[in-house]
């Protein structure tokens, strides 16, 4: 980025340059732009895998497009296998949940909620929860789900998109 000093060549003839005359060069160093660049790509593609957020779930598989995206983040309860619930990331006391989730939906917009349990859950756990949220003041639940599984009508699903 800086601007040398080049010696003039001396010329001939009356309207020549003078001997000694210095004229600015006007060449842009670009190599520390390209260090700092190539940096900062390193350490974007160290740092993007850990900015996933969620607790590790085996969701089951079912033939079931996404849900498009909303502008205000819906809230996420997890069940995992181990039987703990989970909202967001935090756990939470399972006695406590309704009147926890009554102060979430007084101070929030949307009534969405996504509900992310283990496959090896059983049914009768995922309804409770469910009766919790509905109880809670959440009556929009999305069960969320992988992508690619079975349908009831035997054809297999595509996943290339």
């Amino acid at each position: 980025m800086g601007a040398g000093v080049v010696k003039g060549k001396s010329g001939g003839g009356r309207r020549g340059r003078r001997r000694g005359h210095s004229a600015a060069m006007s060449e842009i160093n670009v190599t520390p732009f390209v260090d700092v660049m190539l940096v900062l790509l390193i350490i974007f593609m160290v740092a993007a895998p850990m900015m996933t957020v969620g607790v590790p779930v085996e969701l089951p598989e079912t033939a079931a497009t996404a849900l498009p995206q909303e502008s205000e983040d819906p809230l996420s309860i997890t069940l995992t296998a181990d039987g703990r619930v989970l909202l967001m990331e935090n756990e939470e006391d399972q006695d406590n949940l309704v009147t926890k989730l009554q102060a979430i939906a007084a101070e929030r917009d949307d009534d969405k909620v996504f509900l992310r349990a283990d496959g090896s859950i059983p049914y009768e756990r995922v309804v409770q929860v469910m009766g919790a949220l509905n109880a809670g003041g959440f009556r929009n639940i999305g069960l969320v789900t992988e992508q690619g599984g079975p349908r009831l009508d035997g054809s297999s699903v595509s996943t290339d998109n």
